[in-house]
């Protein structure tokens, strides 16, 4: 690798820049906005999203162009505006139930939502004059439009959740990039709204979980002797996953039927503290007897140590299971600083504000992979994970990838997502196998940002 960054215009550049002045206006709303799209309804920050939007169905004054590369840039540039100011009012609305299915399959009045239903209906009124919702009198009524958007409120939520750090990209390009970091142990992140990040990721994921379920019913429906003694979910969050897990187990599998003989081990891990608070307490409703534990996903060692311990339990008798969790560990140096991995990736790494060469990034996942490769020996490791995708593939599907927004939000917020064909190429060095046969990719294209595998030790 020549460690050189390289960049041009092209031909429809000038074309583009020219009409970059329409953002403004909403970059200065987001960048102002404190209350708005924390749930709080601030009718001085309405007002003005309010004004914006009418300068939006006008097309901020430029005329629709007779160039049909200029009107297609015209168009994209008008959806991005459109983008940025829906994009948080859907996830705010989804949160706070708007998408319950009282007001999806009735008409509904602005008062029985919000108690400023003055202004509530002023912003009905802007989503059905996006075709979101008919209204009759004062009576709304979701659309087919309106129903589709609502239903995937959620998958907004990861992207909207780091407006924090969206806001502050002037001082993390060009002033402090630790700016974040800046902040005594214990307060809360300031870079992104976990609340939402956590709901955002939750709708999110659902839809890989049949895929999962079926890999977990195969492992759990194998002759008693061959199963793992029980579950290990690095970085569980709220629980969520590992309660799912544990009814599949228990109400679709071979195990489940056998709890009583061989009870199955539930562990949950997480680096953040509140985190495992959260997920003991949802447990324990949940009538589920886990442990949870403080963990570093990039120290398996001291991991397994403490289980040895604290609890007499081997982290190889466990299948491991992680969802999206791998690309976002503490960053560490590879021990290796020459003949690193000729990385295939096209990705943009940084580290606290110093740009990472792209074979150090994949040496470092690599040697992280090769310190699990030990404790996975047994029943393997599950991982559902977050990939980047090549500029040229995304260039060629305008619209049709998140992969932009995805490099974005973990790019400002030093994560390390590389694209499928690498994740693979690096964990088969690492040590680590996939069995095809449950490989998934989400979307299956070239332009898959997903992907679900089932490793284990060569």
């Amino acid at each position: 690798s020549t460690d050189t960054v390289m960049f041009s215009t092209k031909a429809i550049s000038p074309i583009a820049f020219k009409y970059f002045a329409m953002y403004e206006p909403v970059v200065k709303l987001l960048e102002d906005s404190e209350t708005f799209y924390t749930g709080v309804f601030d009718m001085a920050t309405f007002g003005k999203m309010e004004l914006i939007f009418k300068d939006y169905h006008n097309g901020f004054g430029f005329e629709p162009s007779k160039n049909p590369e200029e009107r297609s840039i015209q168009e994209q540039i008008l959806a991005h505006i459109e983008g940025l100011l829906i994009g948080p009012t859907l996830v705010r609305l989804g949160m706070t139930g708007m998408f319950h299915k009282y007001f999806m399959e009735t008409r509904f009045e602005a008062q029985e939502f919000h108690k400023e239903s003055e202004g509530f209906g002023r912003l009905l009124d802007i989503l059905t004059a996006l075709g979101w919702f008919e209204k009759a009198h004062d009576a709304y009524e979701f659309t087919d439009k309106g129903l589709f958007f609502a239903k995937r409120a959620s998958a907004y939520g990861v992207t909207v959740s780091y407006l924090a750090t969206f806001k502050k990209l002037n001082e993390l390009l060009f002033g402090d990039a630790l700016h974040f970091k800046k902040y005594s142990k214990g307060v809360e992140e300031k870079h992104v709204d976990r609340e939402m990040n956590v709901w955002g990721s939750g709708g999110a994921h659902t839809a890989y979980f049949k895929v999962v379920d079926d890999i977990i019913i195969s492992i759990f429906n194998k002759p008693i002797e061959e199963q793992p003694k029980g579950i290990l979910d690095m970085g569980c969050g709220n629980g969520e996953f590992l309660q799912h897990l544990f009814s599949v187990i228990e109400n679709q599998t071979l195990r489940g039927t056998l709890l009583d003989e061989y009870p199955l081990t539930i562990i949950g891990v997480d680096y953040n503290e509140m985190a495992i608070k959260v997920s003991r307490a949802n447990l324990i409703q949940a009538d589920i007897w886990a442990k949870l534990i403080w963990g570093d996903i990039g120290d398996p060692d001291l991991l397994a140590s403490d289980l040895k311990q604290r609890y007499n339990i081997e982290l190889n008798d466990l299948l491991n299971v992680r969802s999206f969790l791998d690309h976002n560990r503490i960053w560490k140096n590879p021990s290796l600083s020459t003949n690193l991995r000729e990385s295939q990736s096209s990705g943009a790494y940084a580290f606290e504000g110093k740009r990472l060469n792209n074979n150090l990034v994949s040496e470092s996942l690599k040697e992280h992979f090769k310190k699990w490769a030990p404790y996975v020996e047994k029943h393997g490791l599950l991982l559902i994970e977050l990939h980047t995708v090549k500029p040229e593939l995304i260039a060629m599907n305008i619209g049709k990838s998140a992969a932009t927004a995805y490099d974005a939000t973990h790019g400002f917020s030093d994560q390390y997502i590389v694209e499928i064909d690498e994740f693979m190429m690096v964990l088969e060095e690492s040590g680590l196998s996939a069995d095809m046969s449950t490989f998934r990719k989400y979307p299956n294209s070239d332009i898959a940002t997903v992907s679900i595998n089932l490793f284990k030790k060569v």
